[in-house]
């Protein structure tokens, strides 16, 4: 332990107080937020859907490769429970494997109107981003759902997108929630994504910080061709971050559906844990530095363990433990509020992953190369150039 003057440990024991209430603050406002079916929009009065009532709306789904759950979850966009909605897949290349399944599925489900586009348009470095556009184009409706393949839709998923439409709204998104986790390091994943990533989402939106969220987005299609269509995202390597600022320019907010949507994990391996965290944190680095820099402080191990090693007393270190089973059981009281994954491994896996959030923030700022879906590029350039070709790590 280092022996510090009492008055810097008792500096050192505020800072960690300040931490540690901010960050459960941001836990109770979690989960007084999720699951609410009708929420504020930003003025303090609850106030109901603005979006027209059976109105039709597209859904656009780019796809690359075969996945662990993709049979699942492209079976869910054909049982979607709404009376006027299409499906349109996009596939960049038409070599690539999960074209089979995807027409096997639309060959069994005659009645839901789906079209693929093969091709994608190369606007920038975004690949997700140019396998979309020619699907955004090709959309018949105002009403425009840009999903990732990995979200698992429940059968109201349009509903409760739509649920979320305020009047002062630009765009309607859903974090994902990690489910089903198939060893460790998946539930490791599920730690990122739930009560940490998905908490200060929620906790961002009701101070009226909404940040969009890539993998459901619910448009309106006049208003984003108005601030220049879906190639206006192309302005920032992340076409979350360029949705946000397009919005907040507009004078719009980003909203969030009542209860986010879920996406089955399987199995992961550390690597893979690693390498999705580390691009995250690069691209919110670059696209939003000054959000990013506290987040040194949003895991609870790194104040409560340096604090603890400069406090250097008995009364402090029993002060701290108190503090971090407050901190961890707030995060695992949000997820059973919430329906979210548990298990007996849980705080082990909050445990790795406040571990690993330090080397994550520091790799943030040391570089600026990703890889995403197979492409290498550093994320310096607003296009993402391309610098070589490897294995997929999306």
């Amino acid at each position: 332990m280092i022996a510090l003057p009492e008055s810097g440990a008792l500096a050192a024991l505020a800072l960690c107080a300040v931490l540690v209430a901010v960050n459960l603050a941001s836990l109770a406002v979690a989960a007084l937020r999720i699951g609410r079916k009708s929420r504020d929009n930003g003025g303090g009065l609850s106030k109901p859907s603005a979006f027209p009532a059976g109105a039709p709306v597209s859904v656009v789904r780019p796809l690359c490769g075969l996945e662990a759950f993709s049979e699942e979850t492209l079976l869910a966009s054909f049982r979607l429970d709404y009376p006027a909605y299409e499906l349109i897949f996009c596939v960049a290349e038409a070599g690539d494997p999960v074209l089979p399944l995807l027409e096997r599925m639309r060959a069994a489900h005659p009645r839901i109107p789906s079209r693929l586009i093969l091709g994608d348009e190369r606007i920038g470095g975004n690949p997700k981003l140019n396998n979309c556009v020619r699907g955004w184009d090709a959309a018949r409706h105002d009403w425009v759902i840009l999903a990732d393949s990995n979200v698992l839709m429940p059968p109201d998923y349009i509903q409760q997108m739509q649920a979320a439409w305020r009047t002062n709204s630009g765009l309607v998104c859903s974090t994902p929630i990690g489910a089903r986790p198939e060893n460790f390091f998946a539930e490791v994943e599920c730690a990122f994504l739930n009560t940490l990533q998905a908490r200060w989402q929620y906790a961002g939106e009701a101070l009226g910080l909404g940040f969009a969220q890539g993998k459901s987005m619910l448009w309106n299609k006049p208003f984003l061709e108005a601030q220049g269509g879906i190639r206006a995202l192309n302005a920032e390597i992340a076409e979350d971050a360029a949705a946000t600022k397009l919005v907040r320019a507009a004078g719009k907010r980003v909203h969030l559906v009542a209860s986010p949507f879920q996406q089955p994990l399987g199995h992961r391996a550390l690597s893979e844990v690693w390498s999705r965290q580390v691009r995250w944190a690069r691209l919110r680095r670059v696209t939003f530095p000054l959000f990013f820099a506290p987040e040194i402080g949003i895991g609870a191990l790194l104040p409560l363990v340096l604090t603890g090693f400069v406090a250097g007393s008995v009364a402090a270190t029993l002060w701290l433990v108190g503090a971090g089973a407050l901190w961890y059981g707030a995060e695992i009281a949000l997820a059973a509020r919430a329906g979210w994954h548990r298990s007996p491994r849980m705080l082990a896996a909050l445990l790795v992953r406040d571990a690993l959030l330090p080397a994550i923030w520091a790799s943030a700022w040391a570089r600026t190369a990703i890889v995403w879906r197979g492409n290498a590029m550093d994320i310096r350039t607003r296009d993402g150039t391309a610098l070589e070709t490897g294995p997929s790590a999306a």
